[in-house]
């Protein structure tokens, strides 16, 4: 794996000198409304860098930094997981920005790159990305870019809180992926 970029964002593998800058970007506590973690204290933020270190050496997962490229600052984290070379799939998530890069074309930029290295460069039969059944912000942001839903995991995961979440899956095959992205080159990326 190694750092992706473009003229909107860099994507760059998460490192221990990355904990200020990860800090600075996750204060909000809304970012962590859907998510399994909440990175708005430093010692949580070097637990999940030094995990993210771990899983990249184990092989399973690969995290990277989202970097706002014109200023160079880190405006979030964006994950591969459940990392398969037998079954050459992947699952794109664990993604969250600070909310000022809501609803701009930062994660768009960031999924199409990710999109365009797992089928293009590590030639993958599958990526899937999975959100959580009140997540309905993310749900249309992951049905924008031309992921097709395949189904509900009813009762699949027991969130931070306490209470269940089921989650919506999605997925992009190679077979897709030409029709994919066309789309975001005609439509999303601007």
């Amino acid at each position: 794996m190694r750092e992706l970029e473009n003229n909107v964002v860099q994507l760059i593998p998460m490192e221990l000198d990355h904990v200020e800058g990860i800090c600075e970007a996750a204060q909000d506590k809304r970012i962590w409304d859907h998510m399994s973690v909440d990175l708005t204290e430093k010692g949580r933020v070097i637990h999940y860098v030094k995990d993210a270190i771990q899983r990249r050496e184990q092989g399973t997962d690969f995290a990277f930094v989202i970097i706002h490229k014109n200023t160079g600052k880190i405006i979030g984290a964006t994950w591969f997981l459940d990392i398969s070379a037998q079954h050459k799939h992947l699952e794109i998530g664990s993604t969250w920005m600070n909310p000022i890069y809501w609803r701009t074309n930062f994660n768009t930029n960031c999924k199409y790159l990710l999109l365009k290295y797992c089928f293009e460069e590590l030639s993958l039969n599958r990526v899937q990305i999975k959100t959580g059944h009140e997540n309905i912000r993310s749900q249309k942001a992951i049905e924008r870019i031309g992921a097709v839903k395949e189904g509900i995991l009813r009762n699949h995961m027991i969130r931070k809180e306490g209470t269940i979440r089921h989650t919506v899956l999605y997925s992009v095959i190679k077979e897709d992926w030409a029709k994919v992205k066309k789309l975001f080159q005609e439509h999303l990326l601007i």
